[in-house]
Parts: C-alpha cells; structure tokens; sequence
C-alpha cells in the first residue's frame, strides 16, 4: 500500500520523507489556505517545491468546476512537473475532463468521491486514482471503510488499473483497516502515519534494554 501525506506543510512533508515511506503528496486549496499560500503563482511555485521533495505523485488541486477551464487549470499544473497528479473533483464537467487527460497522458486523482457508482464512472473515464472519503462519511454515521471495500470489488470485477486512494483519514485504526481491506494508497496527515509507530509494549521493552545495559555496563 502506498502512503500519501495529506498536507501542504513543507517541514511535515520533509519529516514524513525522511522516514522512508512516503510514496506522495495530496494537496487542495483548504491545505495551501491554511500554509497561508496565496495567489495563482505563489500556489504553483509551492507545489514546485513540493515536486523538489518528493519522488513523484503530487495531486495538485484545480479550482475550476466547468469543463473548460477545468482543463485549462490541469493543463497547466501537468506542466509544472512530471510528478504532478492533477485533481479533479467528482462532478459532471470534472468526469468529462478526466476522460480528456487519460486521452492526453495526464494523470488524474478524482476527488470527493462518496460511492461506489461515482467510483465505477471515475475509473470508466481513466481516472488514475479515485479517492473516497472515509472520515467525512463515518461523521455523518455511515461507514467509511464499506465504501472501501464495495470499490475494491467492484474494480477487482472488472480489472479497472484505477487506484483506490482512501482519503479523509483520521487515525491510525483508519490506515490498518484500508490496508486490510485492499485500498492501494492512503492519504493522512502526518500526526495518523507516526502514530503507527507507536506501541506501549514498544516504549517498555526498549526501556528495559537500555537500563540492562546501562547496568552491565556499570560492572
């Protein structure tokens, strides 16, 4: 399974590729909001700084919601790097325009996508990834984690290469479960993937090594 970090935050971005298992970046216009980027270009010139950190499979965000200028903005963040993903959100005009990237080699992360029939049209247009949103429907009392698995047999069903990107991750329980249940990526802040790492039995039995050295070493 893939591991995204779901931020705009450079430093974050950074820690989270220094650890050695990040394959990605999600973005979107709330993320560079809250980093304070603002304006057209310092939006571009940031996700160029992102593309200088990681690997590759930067989902940068467009803002348009008609066919258009949904391509036109797309276009444009194609070119700003190869490692660009752009992200369509799942509407009629963003369907149509990710049958015109998958047509022109773009790749494409359809975004907001809450069930499996939306999933099963990304993924007929040629979208790259689709990307479902666990936490935003388990807060409205509905399983997130169903969708996960209603998308992952409906792709099996029929051999789709679209990635299933679970989004709106909220916890490590979250990330466990998706890699259960055969979601190819997921997308988490960073605080969800370090709080992986963490386990009591951990934190006690390293303790208890050291202090055992620490006492043969007095000898």
């Amino acid at each position: 399974m893939k591991f995204f970090i779901d931020t705009a935050n450079l430093a974050q971005i950074k820690e989270a590729q220094d650890l050695g298992i990040l394959d990605g970046v999600t973005t979107n216009p709330s993320l560079m909001a809250k980093e304070g980027i603002t304006g057209d270009q310092n939006i571009l010139n940031h996700y160029k700084a992102i593309c200088d950190i990681v690997d590759d499979n930067v989902s940068a965000e467009v803002i348009a919601t008609d066919y258009d200028n949904i391509i036109k903005e797309g276009e444009a963040l194609a070119a700003l790097n190869p490692k660009i993903v752009v992200k369509v959100p799942m509407i009629k005009d963003g369907l149509k325009a990710i049958k015109y990237f998958s047509q022109k080699g773009i790749r494409t992360n359809c975004t907001l996508v809450f069930s499996p029939g939306q999933a099963l049209l990304a993924a007929k247009a040629g979208a790259s990834y689709v990307s479902p949103f666990l936490g935003r429907l388990d807060d409205i009392s509905t399983e997130g984690l169903q969708l996960i698995e209603d998308i992952r047999l409906i792709f099996d069903n029929y051999g789709f290469e679209t990635e299933i990107l679970a989004a709106s991750i909220r916890g490590p329980l979250h990330i466990v479960n998706c890699a259960k249940i055969g979601a190819d990526v997921i997308t988490a802040p960073l605080a969800a993937i370090t709080a992986l790492l963490k386990h009591p039995l951990t934190d006690s039995g390293l303790a208890t090594f050291l202090a055992d050295h620490a006492k043969a070493n007095q000898k």
